[in-house]
Formats: C-alpha cells, structure tokens, sequence
C-alpha cells in the first residue's frame, strides 16, 4: 500500500493528459464529424469525393501511423508544419475520430425518411432549420450507443500518445514498471482506465434514458 501511495501522484498526473486529450478531441471531433457527414451528403461531386477519400484515408489507416506522421512526418514535408507533441497528439486524434464520427452522423442523417425533409419544405423552413429543429434530434437517439462506443474508445486510444514522449497514464505506469520491476504499476493502470470507462458508460447510460422520449 505503501509503494502505491507513492506511485499514484504520478499515475494522477498521467491522468490528467489522459483526460485532457480525450476532452479535447470529442470537443473537436464531433462538430466536425457532423460538417462532414453533411459534406457526404452533399449534391456537389466534388465535396463529397473529397470527403469519401478523407474519411477511408482515416479510417483504412491505424492511429498509431496518423500519430506519428503528424509529429515525425510533417516536419520533413515542410518546416513550418512542426508541431508540439500535445498539439500533434490533438491533431491526429481529432482527424480519426472526426472521420468516425462522420461515418455514425451520415448512417443516422439518412435514417430519416425524406418525407420529413419534403414536409419541412412546405412549411417554408430552411435547410438549418429543418436540420436544427427536426432532424437533430432525431439522428441523435439514433446515433447515441454508436458514438458512446466511440467514445469508451478514445479513453482506450488516448494511451497511444506515449509514443511521442507525452507522459499519459499509460506512459506512468511503463515508467514505475520499468523502474521498480513490478507489475503493480500497470495493474493500477489497467484500474483506473475501468473505472474512467465505467464512469463513461454509467453517464452515456443516463443520456440515452433522457432521449428516449419515443421507442
């Protein structure tokens, strides 16, 4: 109990990283996950196949390659694209996840029916209105256990960022592991991610349960 007691300070910390990151790219991600899936559906050729080929881009490539190209690879294309670690780390999860996220939004945007569109149309509403008003919320009941599964997700994700130097909860704990050759660190790792997930799926539960005003 001791030697955890001294470790913990520094798992908190990790934490903190953790956190922010996962914070960061959801207030990043799913606004722009929603533009582009409306880019999806766009009449424009050209948009759409932009953004078909961004979001297989993102998506048919791993995390860990985006990570490191953003911080390793971009420097060498071009001086003035050299970032920070944390904002490198920021960048490249907010561009893979906007991509899922946009993939979830366009599956919900075109689960309503056309009818609803047709009607808004006779009322006179404009295109954000009908988006605002009608059909947000509806993709967003459809959408909801889609996107909380991406969300549980990014906790789990976040610990990639320790391959560009960035000291997050999973970094600590190799740190305590490697210094003190004991597996206690990384049990207490694998903890506190459960608890954060737990946490995550107990409020995503609760937001589900307040959108279910019609089954």
């Amino acid at each position: 109990m001791t030697y955890i007691l001294e470790i913990l300070p520094s798992l908190l910390t990790g934490v903190k990283l953790t956190l922010a990151v996962f914070a960061w790219t959801l207030v990043g991600a799913l606004p722009l996950g929603l533009l582009v899936a409306l880019g999806l559906l766009s009449r424009w050729h050209p948009l759409r196949a932009s953004l078909h080929c961004y979001v297989w881009l993102m998506r048919g490539t791993p995390l860990l390659l985006q990570l490191i190209f953003v911080f390793y690879g971009l420097p060498i294309l071009a001086s003035w694209l050299t970032l920070p670690r944390y904002e490198a780390a920021l960048v490249a999860f907010i561009l893979n996840y906007t991509a899922y996220f946009a993939e979830i939004f366009r599956g919900g945007l075109q689960a309503i029916d056309q009818g609803q569109y047709e009607s808004a149309r006779v009322l006179r509403l404009t295109y954000w209105q009908t988006i605002s008003r009608i059909v947000a919320p509806q993709v967003i009941k459809i959408v909801l256990p889609a996107v909380g599964n991406e969300v549980i997700n990014l906790v789990k994700d976040s610990s990639l960022v320790y391959v560009i130097g960035l000291g997050d909860l999973l970094r600590a704990g190799n740190i305590a592991t490697a210094r003190d050759v004991t597996l206690v660190p990384l049990l207490l790792v694998g903890l506190i991610y459960l608890v954060l997930t737990a946490l995550l799926t107990l409020i995503l539960n609760k937001v589900e349960q307040r959108f279910s005003y019609w089954r």
